[in-house]
């Protein structure tokens, strides 16, 4: 029986090996490991892919976040909104620059519910942060007039959304700044850890450029405190090779959405993400395929005794469950989701005949 792994990582580099490895060797011969050429060439063409002014890349997408909120004055007992459909990463970063992560329910599309966002607001609350997951821009509209109708500011965690777009704009440039994560499986990822803050404020540039390199200008001078966070020269050069194709990774994640959508979507005991035409306003990247499910934990081991590997997304915990960190916020829809959720082999590895084998298996489980 195959195995249809749920991402192939060691495919990064075997389906590319020959020119993957001329690019690395051509960084190990030169010695340019640390802010080299490659790293300018790289921030100038994500800039440019995304549609905006400044690109800077960083060592991982948690420091994205962190450096972002720190370079547009978020700190000390400021409230921050974000919802609990994400990664630990998101609300950690608001923790750790003295700032309190408010959270907040998804709604029906699984994006961060705008309306459930405007219950939520004090007079501490600073910024709205929707997180653009699974590759998803959430409906920046109704979250940027909650925004707006409070004197608030959109800062913006894409690291699953590098593509994606609402109303023809890309995610991670509607507010202040956006982030972005080349984590190796992310929809473009390097060998590594590596990140990128993105933003048209050329204020909030001057203070990114600072915070990510110990507060040195472009004279190297110190003129103010900042972290060593440097996207690495060699998985800057592995990043900018691969952005020249990326936009083939896109097109080939959207049509295994719509395979799954051709060969699932008539089914009732399933909720599936939105398919690639299902509304014009959205262009959707597919960084993950999470759907509900019926049965969901009898489903996933169906799925794994016939060879198909699934992940429930960050180990079935939404940020308001870790009761240790002390969040006590009840969210009955982010919990109803989380009993149902499971996510499908996404990725551009995987082919037609291995999309038609997982519907197959799963039209089986449940007798169609």
């Amino acid at each position: 029986m195959k195995t249809i792994p749920f991402f192939p990582y060691a495919d990064l580099f075997k389906r590319d090996e020959a020119a993957l490895t001329d690019i690395m060797m051509g960084v190990c011969r030169r010695g340019a490991y640390i802010l080299q050429q490659e790293c300018r060439d790289f921030d100038a063409n994500l800039a440019k892919f995304m549609g905006v002014k400044h690109a800077f890349g960083v060592a991982n997408g948690t420091d994205a976040i962190i450096i972002g909120l720190k370079a547009v004055g978020i700190g000390l007992g400021d409230e921050v909104i974000l919802p609990s459909h994400t990664y630990i990463a998101t609300a950690a970063s608001v923790h750790l620059v003295g700032a309190v992560p408010v959270l907040a329910e998804c709604g029906a599309d699984h994006m961060l519910d705008a309306a459930d966002v405007e219950k939520r607001i004090t007079s501490k609350t600073k910024a709205i942060m929707p997180v653009q997951v699974n590759g998803r821009t959430c409906d920046m509209d109704a979250l940027r007039a909650v925004a707006e109708n409070h004197g608030l500011m959109i800062v913006e965690d894409a690291a699953q959304g590098l593509g994606s777009k609402f109303k023809g704009q890309c995610a991670g440039t509607f507010g202040k700044f956006g982030t972005i994560s080349f984590y190796p499986a992310k929809l473009l990822g390097c060998f590594g850890d590596g990140g990128a803050i993105v933003t048209n404020d050329d204020e909030v540039a001057v203070k990114i450029a600072l915070l990510k390199d110990h507060g040195r200008n472009a004279d190297g001078r110190v003129v103010a405190w900042g972290y060593n966070s440097r996207l690495d020269n060699m998985q800057a050069a592995v990043l900018d090779y691969k952005l020249k194709s990326y936009p083939q990774e896109i097109e080939r994640r959207r049509a295994v959405a719509a395979r799954y959508q051709a060969g699932l979507g008539d089914m009732a005991e399933l909720a599936l993400p939105p398919g690639p035409d299902a509304d014009a306003r959205h262009f959707d990247v597919y960084q993950n395929y999470e759907l509900e499910a019926d049965r969901r934990d009898d489903l996933r081991a169906h799925l794994d005794k016939n060879g198909v590997k699934t992940i429930i997304q960050w180990a079935g915990t939404p940020v308001h469950q870790f009761k240790d960190l002390g969040f006590t916020v009840d969210l009955p829809k982010t919990d109803a989701f989380f009993k149902r959720c499971l996510m499908l082999p996404m990725n551009s590895a995987v082919t037609d005949e291995e999309v038609d084998y997982i519907v197959k298996t799963i039209r089986g489980f449940y007798g169609k």
